[in-house]
Order: structure tokens, then sequence, then C-alpha cells
């Protein structure tokens, strides 16, 4: 039994680390994806081709089930990491515009399954009693690196030459592929529950609390799809800001993430409720978000403080919905972990075709870009019609 739990305990702190250096690789690249982007496209259209990418990911996501069963789930990370790997590369170098939107939807289906097979090995090496305190401490690495890749992106980026960051971000996929090799080739799969994806949306439909918990997640991803597509571009080439900036800015802003998500863990398994956690949460996302709107100076510390503070409501609503719904699933439920990892790739589809409607609604107007905060404010409050209806599980 104790050979057991420092078995556990061990593959617990080797995700941990994995955790860190996979997020550190699929974020490096993450916020200039969009300016990267719009070279091809078009500044409005950006939106579209993230909206491509996630109907991709969601119709390969329903096929992942499966596709572990049969492979298992080491060899299904191998294979997307791979995959990633090419991706980068192809983005850093090759000439055809096409060839170079391909690379970006397969880097960001491969990223959103490798999440999905992270979170596989996790549940299966955590125990009910831990799950907050499990996920707060995974949660806490992986948004490390979300802390450090702002900064390292903007020391690395040299007068918009993009491929150097695609460069960096294909050569840390292969400390990923050694620890993973390492520690995890062995892992023995559990016995996954044999459902169709149809039954899967039917029985999540059917449970009120499960159902919530995966609006309470698409509301929030729905937050991170916009602020991850347009907070760049607005602070690059509306408000005038570098990238060296942009990425100290960021860099802060993200630190409620690493500083309170941990501890709010632990109360969501001793103290607290994840509904207040996540309630409050949405309150201070909708807010400080809407606030952006009003700003329009080039003002560094206005725009760090009031970043921050968004990102202070949307850690409450991250921890609390993860340890909730990890709290009401088992690690053989493959299906319900496989549908609810689709919310991101879901708000961003959604997400980019409203943000497109209200631009063009804005400017048909005359209301400047930064408007565009205002509504997802407003659709932040949304939020709470789902989080007050969840049955704590304390």
């Amino acid at each position: 039994m104790e050979n057991a739990q420092k078995d556990r305990s061990h593959h617990r702190f080797v995700l941990y680390i994995l955790g860190f250096l996979f997020t550190f690789q699929a974020v490096l690249p993450a916020y200039i994806f969009s300016t990267f982007l719009s070279r091809f496209v078009g500044e409005q259209n950006v939106g579209l081709i993230y909206t491509v990418a996630a109907l991709v990911t969601i119709v390969i996501f329903a096929t992942i089930p499966r596709v572990i069963e049969k492979l298992g789930n080491y060899h299904t990370t191998v294979i997307m990491l791979t995959l990633q790997l090419g991706a980068f590369l192809t983005m850093a170098y090759a000439q055809s515009k096409w060839l170079i939107l391909l690379a970006f939807i397969a880097s960001f289906t491969a990223n959103a399954i490798t999440n999905f097979t992270l979170d596989e090995f996790l549940e299966n090496y955590s125990s009910e009693n831990i799950i907050g305190k499990v996920r707060g401490i995974f949660l806490t690495s992986a948004n490390t690196a979300w802390i450090v890749a702002p900064l390292v992106t903007g020391f690395i980026l040299n007068d918009s030459q993009y491929w150097q960051i695609f460069v960096a971000a294909a050569f840390l996929i292969l400390p990923v592929m050694v620890i993973l090799n390492t520690n995890l080739r062995h892992f023995r799969d559990p016995k996954y529950r044999e459902m169709s994806v149809k039954k899967a949306i039917q029985e999540v439909w059917q449970n009120e609390n499960i159902f919530g918990s995966f609006m309470v997640s698409f509301i929030m991803q729905l937050f991170f799809s916009w602020m991850v597509i347009y907070t760049p571009l607005h602070l690059h080439q509306h408000i005038g800001f570098s990238w060296a900036e942009i990425g100290v800015m960021f860099s802060i802003m993200l630190l409620p993430f690493v500083l309170i998500e941990e501890p709010l863990g632990k109360l969501a398994d001793t103290r607290w409720g994840e509904k207040e956690i996540i309630s409050v949460g949405f309150i201070i996302m909708a807010i400080s978000t809407s606030l952006i709107a009003f700003i329009d100076k080039k003002e560094f510390w206005i725009w760090t403080g009031i970043l921050f503070v968004t990102r202070i409501g949307a850690a409450m609503v991250e921890i609390g919905s993860e340890t909730y719904f990890f709290k009401k699933i088992d690690g053989s439920s493959v299906n319900f972990m496989s549908l609810y990892r689709t919310m991101r790739p879901w708000s961003y589809v959604i997400g980019p075709i409203l943000a497109t409607a209200a631009l063009a609604t804005l400017n048909q107007f005359g209301f400047d870009f930064g408007y565009i905060f205002l509504i997802l404010g407003i659709l932040m409050f949304y939020g709470l019609r789902w989080s007050l209806a969840l049955e704590d599980t304390r």
C-alpha cells in the first residue's frame, strides 16, 4: 500500500513537471498567433481561422476515446507531440500560406488533445479526497509557464521574426517527450467505459450538475479565446505597446493563476464550496473586463492592473470548475472527459464568430475596437446563471 502511494505521488510530480514544460512550449507562440496569422488573412479574419481549427479539433475529439482505447493514452500522447513538433517547424520555415494555415490548425488540435491525455494520466494518479489539491498544483505548474513564456517571447522576438518563436517552441517539445518516455511508457490504461458520443451527450444533458459544469467551462473558455486572440491585437496595433512591453504585462497579468489556484483548490477540498468560488470569479471577470473598453491611453501600469484583476476572476473560475468536474467523474469516464475538453475548441468556434459579428457592428456604428471587451464583460455575467445552480460537493 505504501509503495503504491509513493508510486502515485511520484507520477503526480512527473505530471506537474510535464504540465509546466508542455504548457511552456504551447504558450510561447500563443499570443503572437493572431498577429502572425493576420499577415496572411487580415486582422478581421483571424478569428475565422481559429474557428476552423476548433471545428477540426472537435471532430477529432469525437474519435479520441476509441483511439485511446486502441493505442493507449501514452502512445496517443506521443503521436500528438510529434504532430505538434512538425507543425511548429512548418510554421517556422514554410513559404506557402496554405501550408502555414494547415500547420496552425494541426498545432491547435494537437495541443488540445495532449492537454486531454495529460488529464487522463493525472486523473488515474489522483483520489477524490485530494482532487482540489492535485488540480490546484497541476494548474499552478502549468500556469507558471503562462507567466514565463510571454517574457521569453518578448526577449526572443526581434523585428517580428516569428520563425524564431516557432523553432524555440519545437525544441521545447523534446524534453517533454524524453520525460514522458522515461516515466509513463508503461502506464496501465484503466478499463474505459464503453459509451457512444451520443450516449455521453445524453447523460451530460440529463445531469444538471455535470451540464452546469460544462457551461461554466465553456463561458470561461469563451473569455480565454477572446482574450488570447484580441488582447494582443488591441495592445500592439491599436494602443501601441511593443512586444517586449506586452510580454512583461502579460507575465504580471497571469500571476493570479500561480498565486491563488493551489490554495483555492485546497479550500475547495476542505472548507469552501466550488459554487461560491466560481460565482465570485465570474463577477470579478465581468466587471473588470467591461472596464477595458474605457481605457484608450498607453499607460503600462493601468493596463497591467486591469488585466491582472480580470485574471483573479478567471483563476477562481478555472480552479473551481476543474475541481468540481473531476470530483464528479473518475478516470474511466474518458467520454465525459473528452466532451468536457471540447469546451475550449467550441469556445474558439463560437467566440470568434460572435467577436467578428461584434466588430462589424462596432465599426458600423463608429465604436472603437476596444468596445469588444465591454461585450465580453457582459457575457461573463451569464456565467452566474450556471454557477449558482450547481450543487456543491461539500
